[in-house]
């Protein structure tokens, strides 16, 4: 099967799609993204996602490239031309094409818009969430500015490899007080022996990840109490249930931290509990219609 890019007004296969090397995303990261599960064929959550997509762009004096329904139509059609049913779809927005230069370019700059999507394998992640992952932490070096989806990521990537050579799947960046931000692609939460919700609020130290938004909402359905506040590492390591939330990994159980095992060593009942009924309380109905209109 021939995979699909959007970029710049035109969908082309995806071995030819290419932006040019003065790209102010290549050049200086200038630039936003977000990352949308699809489900059955559906986009989870786009009114969400498109929400903080123009939070970013804002916080970077950047404009919404088309219109929220023109972008809308644009991400099912990325997902349509490469038939996916369960999977991810990636919509990336940069200031646009520029001699190199720090200070911005003319108004007359378009931005470069690039959208693309790949299938999920679902088996792996089922796999992960049945067994649980590990994570790491390691000292938070990053930018002030995480709210923004930026595509400036080095240290994360860097984070992530640590996790990864380590035998662990994430890694939570820990600040210079010792308290717990975020993962290096999740947010962070743990469980207390009384059953509440622990995750650091959504201010300038995090994203305001979607699926956490999600696990919020269906928090209140369920009677669960969510505390907003920091949380260190130790705290974590000797938590009820630990787990983290993405889109790529909707909510994982965590069962090691560190070199401490979390519980008995198996996904507990809450964060399993969560994770089952999770698509139940997220938008997607009103995208089946959606959809069906375009």
């Amino acid at each position: 099967m021939s995979k699909w890019a959007y970029v710049n007004g035109r969908y082309l296969p995806h071995r030819s799609a290419a932006v040019h090397v003065e790209d102010r995303g290549y050049q200086f990261a200038d630039g936003v993204y977000e990352v949308c599960e699809v489900l059955g064929g559906r986009l989870v959550d786009e009114t969400r996602h498109l929400d903080r997509l123009k939070r970013s762009l804002d916080e970077l004096r950047m404009a919404m490239p088309m219109s929220r329904a023109a972008l809308g139509f644009v991400l099912r059609e990325v997902v349509r031309r490469n038939r996916i049913g369960d999977g991810l779809v990636y919509v990336q927005v940069t200031r646009g094409v520029a001699p190199r230069d720090h200070v911005f370019p003319p108004d007359t700059v378009r931005p470069t818009v690039v959208v693309t999507a790949r299938p999920a394998e679902r088996g792996k992640t089922i796999e992960r969430a049945e067994q649980g992952i590990a994570v790491i932490t390691v000292p938070d070096n990053r930018w002030d500015r995480v709210d923004i989806k930026s595509v400036s990521l080095l240290p994360n990537v860097l984070a992530r490899q640590a996790a990864k050579e380590a035998g662990a799947q994430e890694a939570w960046f820990v600040d210079g007080e010792g308290f717990v931000t975020e993962g290096a692609a999740t947010n962070a939460w743990i469980v207390t022996a009384d059953g509440a919700l622990v995750t650091r609020s959504a201010d300038h130290g995090i994203l305001r990840g979607i699926t956490r938004a999600g696990v919020f909402d269906l928090a209140a359905r369920q009677g669960l109490r969510i505390e907003e506040r920091r949380f260190t590492p130790e705290e974590a390591k000797t938590a009820r249930e630990v787990f983290v939330t993405s889109a790529t990994n909707l909510v994982m159980p965590v069962v090691r931290v560190d070199d401490a095992v979390i519980g008995n060593g198996v996904p507990g009942s809450v964060v399993t509990g969560l994770r089952r009924c999770f698509h139940d309380h997220v938008e997607i109905a009103a995208l089946r219609r959606s959809r069906s209109a375009t």
